[in-house]
């Protein structure tokens, strides 16, 4: 069979678990996860390359993560649906991705009318379908509503509102049904030769990667707004051998949060940065010298400046600029 590859982007609402099966299929942690919503704001890219075996063609799958679809209220939220609708714009596959436990009807509206206007082939992948086990019969309590009675239901609600390709249910934090669904991704994409090289993974530089890791720390540590008014930039990150020199800093939007972020005699922001440095060096494969500072830009999430500041993509553009220059 003829070598396939090609584009395939992920959407669906917060915490349907996009960023668990991005990780999930390429085999590493290229894509934070948390339970908060919104907790992806930026397209990620996962390379998948697959040998061929009896039946199923051998491909690369190229995945792009994308940030929950909402309606927006901030210029970040704003940024983050440009993210979406730039991933969807020449894809050659869209996975719709759904919590099978969740019904929010406008939602998936505004969703489902996403994947139309690209006009590409759609997948409808169930997820998190391991916790519908648990789920009691709404008539008789003491009974578990068994196997494809629990399914059906949501199938035939989608399948009347969106012509779908397939539709898949799997469990990407327990990695069922992954198999099947990389089957049938690979049945949808069209003859052609790989995008990247066979050792590729992402196209992610370390610099945003690290970023990422450190904003994920925050996540897991703090409660209520603060996450969501909290981003990180890396204003130096220097590999010297064995060693890796990071310092970034951590803008929050009110003095309030910055105290959080700081905690009691700087307690809060050295347990962050001690959970960080021993996942960044288990992701670089080095030691990393890491110091991290805490700064104040009020309502940054509202600033189109800023937020353009914080495209990875824009940053490695002016820092490669500025690398020229010196040269």
């Amino acid at each position: 069979m003829a070598f396939r590859s090609g584009f395939v982007c992920i959407i669906g609402r917060p915490n349907a678990g996009k960023s668990t099966l991005l990780n999930a299929l390429v085999g590493e942690k290229l894509a934070i996860i948390s339970p908060k919503p919104q907790t992806t704001r930026n397209r990620i890219l996962g390379i998948v390359n697959l040998p061929g075996r009896k039946g199923m063609a051998a491909a690369q799958v190229v995945l792009l993560d994308t940030p929950g679809v909402h309606r927006p209220d901030s210029s970040l939220g704003r940024k983050m649906m440009s993210e979406v609708r730039e991933a969807l714009d020449g894809c050659d596959l869209i996975l719709v991705m759904v919590d099978a436990n969740k019904q929010s009807e406008g939602t998936d509206e505004f969703l489902l009318k996403l994947a139309s206007k690209s006009n590409t082939p759609a997948i409808l992948v169930l997820n998190k379908v391991d916790l519908l086990r648990n789920r009691r019969h709404p008539s008789n309590p003491a009974s578990r509503l068994q196997g494809k009675e629990k399914l059906l239901p949501i199938i035939e609600r989608y399948s009347s509102s969106y012509k779908f390709a397939e539709i898949v249910p799997i469990s990407a934090l327990k990695r069922e049904g992954l198999d099947l669904l990389l089957k049938k991704i690979v049945e949808k994409l069209p003859s052609g030769s790989p995008y990247f090289p066979p050792d590729e993974i992402t196209d992610q530089p370390a610099r945003f990667m690290a970023a990422e890791a450190i904003r994920e720390q925050v996540l897991q540590a703090t409660s209520e707004e603060v996450p969501y008014a909290v981003t990180v930039i890396i204003e130096q990150y220097e590999e010297a051998g064995k060693l890796t020199r990071i310092a970034a800093v951590i803008y929050c939007e009110r003095q309030g949060q910055k105290a959080i972020l700081l905690g009691k005699n700087g307690q809060m922001i050295k347990q962050m940065g001690t959970a960080a440095r021993l996942q960044l060096e288990q992701m670089l494969g080095t030691k990393v010298f890491l110091e991290l500072f805490v700064k104040v830009r009020e309502n940054w999430r509202d600033s189109n400046e800023f937020v353009d500041e914080l495209d990875w993509r824009r940053q490695l553009h002016q820092l490669t600029s500025k690398q020229g220059l010196r040269s």
